[in-house]
């Protein structure tokens, strides 16, 4: 998948794993959060801490976890302490970082807490 496509295909995926998250009772807090340091798809409230979610589409969820390397981490580890700076509670808010796979069918796996200091 490539230009266009893809892009829309994203999008798909993120509108799911924004309702698979908001049927545990999550709220959306942002989509597509651009800071300095690059975007974060999907970034969620769950009660007081706020989740950070990357989310990956491909045929399977073997392959889409497979998508999310070391160095797109740290740039999303550092765009999540933009956003913070922008929390009530500021560095010290309750966050976790969720990598949601969305396989060929539609299907959600959630591995929550992914990568936090990783």
């Amino acid at each position: 998948m490539t230009g266009q496509t893809g892009y829309q295909a994203g999008l798909a995926a993120e509108d799911i794993v924004a309702s698979d998250y908001e049927s545990r009772q999550h709220s959306v807090a942002a989509r597509r959060w651009r800071g300095q340091s690059g975007e974060i798809d999907l970034v969620m409230r769950d009660g007081d801490a706020v989740v950070f979610v990357e989310v990956k589409k491909s045929k399977s969820f073997a392959r889409a976890a497979t998508r999310l390397g070391r160095r797109q981490m740290d740039r999303l580890c550092a765009a999540g302490s933009e956003f913070l700076a922008g929390e009530p509670r500021g560095q010290l808010t309750d966050v976790r970082f969720d990598l949601a796979m969305v396989d060929g069918s539609g299907a959600v796996q959630v591995i929550e807490n992914a990568f936090a200091e990783a």
